[in-house]
């Protein structure tokens, strides 16, 4: 894939396609961290395949080059961009490439961006690769809330593959963090696992419920009781 041509064509394609009337609303609901272009997610993604249309599948390298270069432009549609191939082309890198996903979480971070990484791309990468599933450890237990938001959903979609002990681990590292998206990824991440596992989920927070934030606790047991 050639990563020049590739952002030739989004900035065009993205940008012919802007609708001021929309893009403020949109900037408003995220709290204004990031301009807009304006484009609704359907027409978004429509577009996208528009511009990924006849085009070879990229190597690691080259998500990493679409990626970081969708980063750096301010309207937050490229952002989503890149979102979306990696996750199209979540088989295609290796181990390595966690630390290329490490530099998206941390920059320009929100959940909109945070979250579909977490659960689409470091989840399908942990799942294959040992030595991934390792550093969301190291998420989890440090300081940065948006890493420690994607280490503990990463697992959301693997249902009856959860490691549970990996699971708990995170949620008792972050358990006292008085960050709101990390509060409110204990408890979604737990009330998911609780679709497959709900005594152990039942049992956990019973364990756990002087260190859980009440936000986590309510989340966690929303469809349990």
């Amino acid at each position: 894939m050639d990563v020049a041509e590739v952002m030739r064509r989004v900035e065009e394609t993205f940008r012919a396609h802007a609708d001021p009337d929309r893009a403020a609303p949109m900037a408003a609901y995220m709290r204004g961290r990031f301009p807009f272009l304006g484009i609704a997610t359907p027409r978004r993604r429509a577009l996208t395949r528009r511009v990924l249309a006849g085009l070879p599948s990229p190597a690691e390298a080259e998500l990493c080059a679409l990626a970081r270069s969708c980063w750096a432009l301010p309207e937050r549609e490229f952002q989503y961009f890149a979102c979306d191939v990696l996750i199209r082309c979540a088989a295609v890198p290796s181990a390595g490439f966690a630390a290329t996903l490490r530099e998206l979480l941390t920059a320009r971070s929100w959940w909109d961006t945070v979250d579909p990484l977490a659960t689409r791309v470091v989840g399908a990468l942990a799942r294959r690769e040992p030595a991934v599933a390792a550093v969301t450890d190291e998420w989890a237990a440090g300081p940065d809330p948006w890493l420690n938001r994607a280490a503990l959903l990463h697992q959301l979609t693997y249902k009856e593959a959860t490691d549970p002990e990996r699971l708990f681990r995170h949620c008792r590292m972050c358990a006292g963090r008085e960050d709101f998206f990390v509060r409110k990824a204990v408890g979604w991440a737990l009330r998911r696992y609780a679709e497959v596992a709900p005594d152990a989920v039942r049992a956990f927070v019973a364990a756990e419920e002087d260190a859980l934030s009440p936000l986590s606790v309510r989340e966690a047991l929303r469809n349990l009781r």
